[in-house]
């Protein structure tokens, strides 16, 4: 028996890639529905978890250790569990964001514009995230030292993801903060906490596919989470969006790092 089952790896990528592609066309027809686009944004965790669920069962069988297949399903449903709920509550009650107004504008074709653009875009560069996750999943080998790397890893930009975001929901939610910016716990020494913990996330999950050199050659999937962060949809949106609209935010880009933690200036 070889050290990984490639043929059901290799359908599990054809069956992840059909739940993941339902699973953001049904959020389409809702958001249509509703007219707020933004619901994508609570999608985007679920397919990481959905996609952990789908290559957890057809993995059943193919000679992988149960709890070699649990461990990445775990990590993936109790990261992604956790940004769809954040995301969720912190939405209840508000309009459509206002990143996908920007990005769709008013053309009349909008909700079609949305699917390709957004839903269907999103359903790809989350199955090809995933690669790591559906990788460690067929792998027969027993645990190696970069395994335990890997979730040392992952446990760390989980604390930066999850505190960041509990830092900031804390900030808005006081009054007192009305118009300030946020430069407070995390935030001090990285000015997207949350974008610097849901990069390193990843880079833990590859590191725990990475004991196979299958899981390895996934490497391109957590770069281009880190990219699609730093340079593309993450930070350089938001900032835009802050620098024209927060008093000061221009000030605290200038003292503040912009992705990896450091001493502010």
């Amino acid at each position: 028996m070889t050290s990984f089952a490639v043929h059901p790896f290799l359908t599990g990528l054809g069956l992840t890639a059909a739940v993941t592609v339902a699973l953001f066309l049904v959020s389409w027809v809702v958001a249509v529905r509703i007219g707020r686009y933004n619901i994508v944004d609570v999608v985007w965790g679920l397919s990481f978890v959905a996609i952990a669920i789908t290559s957890f069962l057809w993995s059943h069988g193919h000679g992988v250790d149960t709890w070699r297949r649990a461990l990445p399903l775990a990590l993936v449903a109790a990261w992604g569990g956790r940004l769809a709920a954040y995301i969720g509550i912190r939405s209840i009650g508000k309009g459509e964001d206002p990143r996908y107004d920007a990005i769709l504008g008013n053309a009349p074709n909008r909700a079609l514009r949305a699917l390709g653009i957004v839903f269907v875009l999103q359903a790809v560069i989350s199955w090809f995230i995933s690669l790591p996750v559906q990788a460690a999943m067929y792998a027969r080998s027993g645990w190696s030292f970069l395994a335990y790397v890997g979730i040392a890893v992952w446990l760390i930009g989980l604390f930066f993801e999850s505190v960041g975001d509990a830092q900031m929901n804390a900030f808005r939610n006081d009054p007192a903060n009305e118009g300030q910016v946020m430069d407070r716990g995390l935030w001090r020494y990285t000015r997207h906490p949350n974008y610097f913990g849901d990069a390193t996330v990843w880079a833990g999950l590859w590191l725990i596919a990475a004991q196979n050199w299958i899981g390895a050659l996934t490497v391109a999937s957590p770069a281009l989470m880190a990219w699609f962060l730093s340079f593309k949809t993450g930070k350089p949106l938001l900032e835009k969006q802050m620098a024209r609209t927060k008093p000061g935010y221009a000030d605290y880009m200038e003292r503040t790092s912009g992705f990896f933690p450091l001493p502010p200036k």
